[in-house]
């Protein structure tokens, strides 16, 4: 039986494209296995490892934004990191020991632990709720935390870096704070008495003498300074490690690292001596290395440590807590992440203000994804942003229902995809030659798109998740631009050329599209699924390596092309309607069917 023969004619411009890409293919993966096994096994292992910790929420009150906010963006790293390809574990929770928390349980009339537990749910339930994905819960109530405490006092006592004196300055109870007089300062209360407060948090302070032991903090101040200047990243944004090094330009004093037993009872004990009990703040840092495995097995995970946590508790992680993991001999994390505080109507958030978001009704009203993306799209982690439900309203209409569900929903539509597949791209009518029929403007939305995923890379990774979103909108209007300038519902799909032309309009929006949702991932998880879902693209496509753009552009096959789409499950992202809409602008009652 004789077969026929196919006979395949490239032009010389689409072959040598072909052949330089297999080429920068292969040059890739060659990169890329170099750089995962770059040395020896134990190295290669951290490599394609990562742990990312939010801080463990105080419970002392429900939950509210700001908490939110340290979550989600710990949450985008882990799943940025998951989408790479990396093995990572993302760690949350709640610190329940301390005074604060004693005197709210008294307050309650409950006990502490009773207390702690249904406040921890509250952090639990929200999280769940809002797609946090944390691979591990820690509460500091459990008895693998006591045991990595306890263990890691002794280290530090055994080193003798902890020893038994007397501590006489001002604390915060509020803040469960030891505060230097230069960081106090005068005030009145609601009631116009004269008191001392924290110049930084504004919260009273007391004169507190005791004898209990001290941390030598002052043996590491050259140690931590030179840590901060050979690693540049390791506070970021810059103007915090700048802050943190400022700090460093003054004697540090000997912290006091127990309190009392008789003053506070709910707490890990001093081993060795019930008299006194361990400090909040010692008790809490441990958390991340309990975590890990501390104090046996926890090196994989403790080598690539990353933390999330907010301004305003900078000095215990950038320079409390490494100088403890200095003392104990224990690596000091890769990076600080820090990020800033949420507004109100360029207010505070205070509970005496009435102005606290609740994040449970909040997430509600606005939809888990909604409320996320908003988060991560305005959060500027070098400065306090604002929050308002109108600007949430805005922009989640303009950018996630308006640009890129409209893109969606008009690439789908029945009436512009008729055929319901991923249809195919015809390379004359979008070649780079100028005779087809795509512009110039066209080009430079596919060159910007794929240069996408490097640009959300560097943003990703420096947590500034804002910037990425910022460029993938900027795409999304671009490639909305170019279904709007070439208006494929105009032509005639009776006409080969022009249905082969709408169907490259078509294919050249949902490979778009198809980017678009898989950098999305980490922001907005159901939505991108559904996104994706819709498209056609399976579970297994939507990693980092699933990110070759509009591969027929180049010459080479899609994998997509011919494939029927998924199922339609309705509108990408609903509009958000102003509750006194219907107020300002009242509908009008249709009238009956007979008196039209």
């Amino acid at each position: 039986m004789k077969f026929p023969v196919l006979t395949v004619t490239w032009s010389c411009r689409a072959f040598r494209r072909f052949q330089q890409r297999r080429v920068l293919l292969a040059e890739q993966r060659l990169w890329r296995s170099a750089l995962i096994c770059r040395s020896s096994s134990h190295l290669c292992r951290d490599y394609r490892s990562f742990y990312i910790t939010t801080p463990i929420f105080y419970v002392n009150a429900s939950p509210h934004l700001g908490h939110l906010y340290s979550a989600v963006i710990a949450d985008c790293l882990h799943r940025w990191k998951l989408l790479q390809g990396f093995d990572s574990r993302f760690a949350t929770g709640t610190d329940e020991h301390g005074l604060k928390i004693q005197q709210a349980a008294e307050a309650a009339g409950k006990d502490p632990l009773t207390f702690s537990t249904e406040v921890s749910e509250r952090f639990k339930n929200l999280f769940s709720s809002c797609n946090i994905s944390f691979t591990d819960y820690i509460r500091t109530t459990e008895q693998r935390h006591r045991r990595a405490v306890e263990h890691f006092w002794s280290v530090l006592w055994n080193k003798g870096l902890i020893y038994k004196g007397s501590y006489e300055g001002w604390y915060s109870t509020q803040d469960e704070s030891f505060l230097t007089p230069s960081q106090v300062g005068d005030a009145l209360d609601p009631s116009g008495k004269a008191v001392k407060v924290s110049l930084e948090s504004g919260h009273k302070v007391e004169w507190m003498k005791e004898e209990n032991y001290m941390f030598r903090l002052s043996a590491f101040r050259s140690r931590l300074h030179d840590w901060l200047v050979e690693n540049p990243g390791a506070v970021q944004p810059e103007r915090f490690q700048l802050a943190v090094l400022q700090w460093l330009q003054e004697e540090l004093p000997d912290l006091s690292v127990s309190r009392q037993r008789s003053r506070l009872q709910w707490g890990v004990p001093v081993p060795g001596d019930p008299e006194q009990t361990v400090y909040v703040w010692l008790d809490a840092l441990v958390n991340y290395l309990t975590v890990a495995g501390y104090p046996d097995g926890h090196e994989q995970w403790w080598r690539v440590a990353h933390h999330v946590i907010g301004k305003d508790i900078l000095k215990f992680h950038a320079v409390y807590w490494p100088a403890f993991l200095l003392g104990a001999g224990l690596p000091l994390p890769r990076a600080i992440h820090v990020h800033s505080h949420w507004t109100v109507g360029g207010r505070k958030m205070s509970k005496s203000l009435g102005n606290v978001v609740d994040p449970f009704e909040h997430s509600r009203m606005f939809t888990n994804d909604g409320i996320r993306y908003f988060l991560l799209r305005q959060g500027v982690p070098d400065s306090d942003c604002d929050y308002t439900p109108d600007k949430v309203r805005k922009l989640l209409n303009a950018e996630l229902a308006d640009s890129l569900g409209g893109l969606l929903n008009r690439c789908t539509a029945p009436a512009l995809n008729p055929a319901q597949v991923y249809p195919a791209f015809c390379c004359q009518a979008f070649s780079g030659d100028g005779r087809g029929r795509a512009a110039a403007e066209d080009h430079r939305m596919v060159a910007a798109v794929r240069s996408l995923p490097t640009v959300v890379e560097k943003h990703y990774e420096s947590m500034h998740v804002y910037k990425a979103l910022e460029a993938i909108s900027a795409c999304v209007r671009q490639t909305n631009g170019f279904v709007q300038r070439h208006a494929p519902w105009k032509l005639d799909r009776r006409d080969a050329k022009d249905r082969r032309w709408s169907d490259t309009i078509v294919h050249v929006s949902l490979e778009c599209l198809r980017i678009y949702g898989t950098l999305l991932q980490p922001v907005v998880p159901e939505m991108s699924d559904r996104l994706l879902t819709r498209l056609g693209v399976r579970a297994h496509e939507r990693s980092w390596k699933d990110l070759d753009f509009l591969q027929r552009y180049d010459g080479t096959d899609c994998p997509f092309e011919g494939r029927p789409l998924g199922s339609d499950s309705g509108l990408l992202f609903s509009r958000l309607e102003s509750p006194n809409a219907d107020k300002r602008n009242p509908k009008k009652s249709k009238k009956p069917a007979h008196l039209k």
